[in-house]
């Protein structure tokens, strides 16, 4: 079964949660390919909404899916932004973390998103990456 079959026996509203997380990565993506970082974050750093009936299970699984499938550089940093900026949509108080940890020679960095203290996306590949900053 090919993606377009399947998208199209999913229900309604993960259809539309699926064309947002689309819409939302590709605008974190241009953001973040054209401004530098501490202007990029603040497209997911927006004021928290009205609180809604949220399943944050549901953005991640939209915001993974999404990436998996879109010709555009999806990597944790467009991936975090884009879920930040739709659970705060959705009146969810999200956090972007960014770490960065030293690996031989190098500087890694890593951004995961947090609901509370709870990792939502990210959060098992940030062990090992101390956290730098935290946004907003």
């Amino acid at each position: 079964m090919n993606a377009l079959s399947r998208f199209g026996r999913l229900p309604s509203e993960q259809k539309l949660l699926l064309l947002e997380a689309a819409k939302t990565l590709g605008l974190a993506s241009l953001i973040n390919s054209v401004l530098p970082f501490r202007n990029a974050i603040r497209f997911g750093a927006i004021e928290i909404s009205t609180k809604s009936d949220t399943d944050i299970g549901e953005c991640v699984w939209a915001v993974e899916a999404a990436s998996l499938r879109l010709p555009l550089r999806t990597k944790c940093i467009e991936k975090g932004i884009a879920l930040q900026r739709m659970l705060r949509r959705r009146g969810v108080d999200a956090r972007l973390r960014y770490g960065a940890r030293i690996a031989g020679n190098e500087v890694e960095a890593h951004v995961w998103v947090t609901v509370g203290v709870f990792p939502v996306m990210g959060g098992a590949e940030a062990s090992g990456f101390s956290e730098v900053a935290s946004f907003p």
